[in-house]
């Protein structure tokens, strides 16, 4: 592919979100028009996403915007670490979106039909069951006029955060789908959704400032905060003020990532949440922070025997307690948020490791890990609209109503819990090769406890799919049997199951480019010079010049 045309794809997953936001906003009273546009941009972003996938696996694609040189101006780089995060994401944000769509129209078609009989007793117990049920005994309106473009928002947040080039632009992404989720988590505005979205402005707004410090300091310490830049400048400051630097940036990126202590605000903010949006969330916002870490870490800061065990006994705390929260859990919505906490862990576990056998591992259980916890919600939603709760005491017999949601519950649960030969399998055997190279104390004992989570994680969904598929329900709890699932909301949960199979599948060429991904992000000197080419800035734009010790000069 010519250069230009390669640099042309890496700001469109940014670009093109913005702009249809806007445009969905300015046409919120057409429904229909709103629908399109969202559904066009989306797939706009999957299509230069899978481009990226390919034109960036010999090296990072590099732009600057407005062709400031990449030191003063900001830039936006596509390596394949990068590119990869941009597909999974943007695959996973249109099926959550069809989804929406779907739900959005039964949702207003429910409510203007006449009601049965059975409906108006199952809206009678819904209500019995949540004060705060819509009439129409359905939680998950999703006010269609705000939705689209606050979607389109976080969409272009999360790809920003994907391709920043500088720690300032890192944050400006970040803080776009924080913005969006506020939003997003409190629609419908019932009041357990306001309190669990309080508790979440606080939590992002404080991981935010504590980010934003790091920010500071950086420049302070550096004179920049261009990533390429500091990955030549952090390793020559003092080692005092690095490694302050750099626990301050693990802070920040850890309460977003939700890494133990860090995670007790995300089983009680994310389950409250529309089901669509439950499931990007749990998807893709941990993830942004997973990438985050993964990206500083590789890039900016070299070894360090003693930060490396600290994160091993986070990983190992972090698996744990969020897996023996899971266990604790009568609700399928909470056993999920705790299961995602945990298997948070995995993901540190390969990080800290920092070998390439180990970052390859934790990159291919990231993008498994998008895949299938977004396909669980997904069809934790349909659970609850088909049987009006998600209580694993009010739930049972859905094997014999509903066998199509059982098998879409089944695949998931089981990719989770790593049973082989599906890819959460795969993911977890080559953490626990790296753990074993690794020879360490503290890697046995995270070998150890990733194979006790595995099992435990096993035995949480085999625990929640037998009582809600598998046993019956007793007669004094059964609920009227409701209207048969959209087909609409069926579709794009069975496609993102599909593509969770589908990692499977395809793990032998999906491991080599997570191999491939993880050589490129520990070899510093590859994104260095895709940056500075020659050691010369970049763009065609007038800026200042700046001197090798990073203080500017005259134009």
């Amino acid at each position: 592919m010519n250069p230009w045309t390669a640099q042309t794809l890496v700001p469109l997953p940014v670009l093109v979100p913005l702009f249809a936001a806007g445009l969905a906003l300015a046409l919120h009273r057409y429904e229909r028009a709103q629908r399109i546009i969202s559904v066009a941009a989306l797939s706009v972003v999957v299509a230069a996403a899978a481009a990226l996938v390919v034109v960036a696996q010999d090296g990072p694609v590099v732009i600057d915007l407005g062709g400031w040189a990449a030191p003063v101006g900001v830039n936006l780089v596509a390596d394949p670490l990068a590119s990869l995060m941009l597909l999974v994401s943007g695959v996973v944000l249109l099926c959550v979106l069809l989804y929406s769509m779907a739900q959005g129209i039964a949702d207003r078609d429910d409510r203007t039909a006449p009601a049965s009989q059975d409906a108006e007793d199952l809206r009678k117990a819904l209500e019995a069951q949540d004060p705060d049920a819509d009439e129409g005994g359905r939680r998950d309106v999703l006010p269609v006029a705000i939705f689209h473009p606050t979607f389109l928002i976080l969409a272009a947040g999360v790809a920003d955060a994907f391709l920043a080039g500088d720690l300032f632009n890192l944050y400006v992404g970040f803080e776009i789908l924080l913005a969006a989720s506020y939003v997003l988590l409190t629609l419908g505005g019932t009041s357990e959704r306001i309190r669990a979205g309080s508790v979440y402005v606080v939590v992002a707004l404080l991981s935010s400032i504590v980010f934003l410090l790091a920010v500071g300091l950086v420049y302070a310490a550096t004179g920049t905060v261009n990533l390429a830049q500091l990955a030549e400048r952090l390793p020559e400051i003092d080692p005092g003020v690095r490694l302050g630097i750099q626990a301050l940036l693990l802070l920040a990126f850890g309460i977003k990532a939700a890494i133990f202590p860090l995670s007790a605000w995300l089983p009680d903010s994310y389950p409250t949440a529309p089901a669509p949006v439950t499931a990007v969330f749990a998807g893709l916002l941990t993830k942004v922070g997973v990438y985050a870490i993964l990206r500083t870490q590789t890039l900016l800061f070299p070894p360090d025997e003693t930060l490396e065990a600290v994160l091993l006994v986070l990983a190992l705390a972090t698996m744990l307690v969020g897996i023996l929260g899971a266990v604790a859990q009568d609700d399928v919505k909470r056993l999920l948020s705790f299961t995602l906490v945990s298997h948070i862990g995995y993901m540190i576990f390969g990080v800290a490791l920092a070998t390439q056998a180990s970052t390859a591992a934790a990159i291919f259980y990231v993008v498994h890990h998008i895949t299938v916890q977004t396909a669980l919600f997904l069809v934790v939603g349909l659970i609850e609209r088909r049987s009006g709760t998600t209580s694993l005491d009010r739930l049972g017999g859905l094997a014999t109503l509903a066998p199509g949601l059982a098998v879409l519950f089944f695949v998931p649960a089981m990719n989770l819990a790593g049973i082989p030969p599906l890819s959460g399998f795969l993911g977890k055997v080559g953490l626990l090769e790296a753990g074993v190279l690794n020879g360490s104390g503290l890697a046995w004992a995270l070998v150890v406890g990733s194979v006790v989570t595995s099992l435990l994680t096993l035995y949480a969904v085999v625990r929640a799919w037998n009582k809600a598929f598998w046993q019956p329900c007793a007669d004094d709890r059964k609920l009227p049997d409701p209207s048969p699932l959209p087909w609409g909301m069926v579709g794009p949960t069975a496609a993102l199951v599909a593509v969770s199979v589908s990692l499977t599948v395809a793990a032998g060429p999906l491991y080599d480019y997570a191999a491939r991904a993880a050589h490129l992000a520990l070899d510093t000197r590859s994104y260095v010079e895709a940056v500075f080419p020659d050691g010369a800035p970049r763009g065609t734009g007038t800026s200042d010049e700046v001197t090798d010790d990073g203080e500017e000069g005259s134009p």
